[in-house]
């Protein structure tokens, strides 16, 4: 299967890359099984807490080859490795979102995969390992988790909001972020910091969290999230209310309903400025 005439990338396509990019989760699920409890090999990036293992290098290999196979002529945008050659039609992928999750047992990670053409992403896929839950969306076809149609919540008061945040590994974002939090944890109901930005924005879609924050996000942390969100009828901007870019140094995302009110209570401004 290839696709070199990106301009008509159709309906049809996209269900074609939705089942190429259940094949490549399906395919970084089976090693994250694999090695799960094993002893790991663990490396390190930014920091001493921004962990590696052989599990994220291994399973981006494994999506690398399930789309080399599927579209020889794509590129491939990946945690582990970066980008590997220009091209119109672009794969994000996150082999393990949530690694020191993983390393320790906690069982909230997942590998999210989505396909990007000219700058739109189509067609996405996050696959909970740890408890077995496929969310995967196609453009304009709605978000669904094994199956079932997803829809955001309703709530539109933040007093009665369940929201999610997560923390970068170090530097100057994890002191503001801690001060945001301590903020706003008064005016909501709960928050929660679970550690997998992939699976916190896919909460947001199912309606079992009513908003989530992070600073710092990457592509491949939240990709084919931003997709299940949208089809899920949900909200996703940068910090000033402006659609979500992956340049922004900040993402809220929401049912849309507590949007306003979250970006108000938020008060991002300029904070990295």
């Amino acid at each position: 299967m290839t696709t070199t005439d990106h301009a008509a990338f159709d309906d049809t396509a996209v269900q074609e890359a939705l089942d190429v990019a259940n094949l490549a989760a399906d395919a970084a699920a089976r090693i994250h099984r694999a090695y799960a409890g094993g002893p790991l090999d663990v490396g390190t990036k930014s920091t001493d807490i921004d962990i590696v293992t052989e599990v994220d290098r291994l399973a981006e290999d494994a999506i690398r080859q399930v789309v080399a196979r599927h579209y020889p002529d794509h590129a491939v945008l990946g945690e582990e490795e970066g980008q590997d050659v220009d091209a119109r039609c672009r794969w994000i992928v996150d082999p393990l979102d949530g690694t020191v999750n993983y390393a320790h047992g906690f069982p909230f990670y997942c590998v999210s995969v989505a396909l990007e053409v000219d700058g739109e992403v189509v067609a996405g896929v996050v696959l909970d390992t740890a408890n077995g839950e496929r969310f995967t969306a196609a453009r304009g076809r709605g978000a669904f988790v094994d199956g079932r149609r997803l829809r955001v919540s309703t709530t539109t008061d933040p007093r009665q909001a369940l929201l999610a945040t997560g923390f970068a590994y170090g530097g100057e974002t994890v002191a503001i972020n801690a001060g945001v939090f301590a903020r706003m944890l008064p005016q909501t109901r709960a928050i929660r910091r679970a550690g997998a930005a992939a699976l916190d924005i896919c909460y947001v879609a199912a309606g079992r969290a009513d908003g989530y924050w992070e600073f710092g996000v990457k592509a491949w942390d939240v990709a084919a999230g931003v997709l299940l969100l949208r089809e899920a009828g949900g909200t996703v901007t940068g910090p000033d209310g402006s659609p979500y870019r992956w340049e922004h140094e900040a993402m809220v995302a929401s049912n849309g309903a507590l949007h306003g009110k979250l970006l108000h209570l938020l008060d991002l401004g300029h904070p990295l400025a």
